[in-house]
């Protein structure tokens, strides 16, 4: 399962997004209507492309390019009728090469910005303190092959503060690297099994807690959140933490993707592929493919709920209070 073939295209864009870089501009966008939704699906008078956010250091900070500001034009091309996936590929493209964006800010008139396309990286990472400075709340989008280090930046910044409650958020997480996994469930288990990899032969290895873990302090209480996108090496993790009593799970059952996969390039650009080579297991060897992770206190989100039922339960069970 998950061995599949990948044209050229989409496989540099998979392996792009494992190596935790693009050449782009840096700006995430998306879609909203005029109501403020997003999601909606082709650029017109009620749908528009609008800046989430910027990212540090990025091309698109540096111009000046703000959130919230609409994408009218790429190029001197008007964006009505695009994606935008369309409008994405539009705006990327190699480093050192120039995009011109038409931008309308607020109720201001049309202006262009210039940006110079470098190489970006991805943030990952997001994290801050929350319920009135008591809890640390780090979430990880993505296990790229910077996401570890960029992990234990923000960790470390949450339990210098003298934080001992953390939320970890893995919900919408498809994974990546396993080495990164590995080393994110170390900053949390001093020692001992993380996960087995299992072989077609049924020999079995050992992937052990690397030493020097940020929260590995059984004085720091974690609750992992997890859902039906928290898939591979977020459930490697989040299974490392259950198994090991090192976190309550609380959300709805994870992905359930047991399976580990190389990578292989083909020649004369012509894509590549993904193999599956062997099973991974938890610590305690269950292999959760298919039915995924269960929740230690399962919470089920109502349709068109406006507050986040699973952070507020976690918080519950960290500081004891309802909230």
């Amino acid at each position: 399962p998950f061995s599949q073939y990948l044209d050229s295209e989409a496989y540099r864009d998979s392996i792009s997004g494992l190596s935790g870089q693009f050449e782009g501009i840096g700006a995430v966008m998306t879609t909203r209507d005029g109501k403020g939704e997003e999601g909606c699906e082709k650029v017109g008078p009620d749908c528009h492309i609008v800046v989430v956010r910027t990212i540090r250091e990025s091309p698109a900070k540096k111009a000046g390019l703000q959130k919230d500001d609409e994408v009218v034009a790429v190029d001197g091309a008007s964006m009505t009728g695009k994606t935008l996936a369309e409008t994405v590929g539009l705006v990327r493209g190699p480093r050192g090469t120039t995009v011109r964006l038409t931008i309308v800010r607020g109720a201001g008139a049309p202006f262009e910005l210039a940006i110079v396309r470098d190489v970006i990286q991805v943030e990952a990472v997001s994290s801050e303190v929350i319920a009135e400075g008591t809890v640390g709340y780090i979430r990880l989008d993505g296990f790229s092959s910077s996401a570890a280090g960029d992990f234990r930046e923000h960790l470390k910044g949450l339990v210098d503060q003298g934080l001992e409650r953390i939320v970890f958020d893995l919900r919408g997480d498809p994974g990546g690297f396993v080495d990164a996994a590995e080393k994110i469930a170390s900053e949390f288990i001093a020692s001992g099994p993380v996960f087995w990899e299992e072989f077609a032969d049924g020999t079995q290895q050992v992937h052990e807690a690397v030493a020097g873990g940020i929260a590995t302090d059984p004085r720091i209480k974690v609750v992992v959140l997890i859902d039906g996108s928290s898939a591979s090496a977020s459930e490697i993790v989040a299974g490392a933490l259950q198994d090991t009593g090192r976190a309550q799970l609380v959300g709805e059952n994870s992905y359930g993707k047991g399976t580990i996969q190389q990578w292989q390039t083909l020649t004369n650009d012509t894509g590549g592929f993904r193999l599956s080579v062997a099973k991974w297991l938890t610590p305690d060897k269950r292999w959760i493919h298919g039915q995924g992770l269960i929740p230690d206190v399962p919470v089920v989100v109502p349709e068109g709920a406006t507050t986040d039922v699973v952070l507020q339960k976690a918080i519950e069970l960290l500081t004891g209070a309802q909230t």
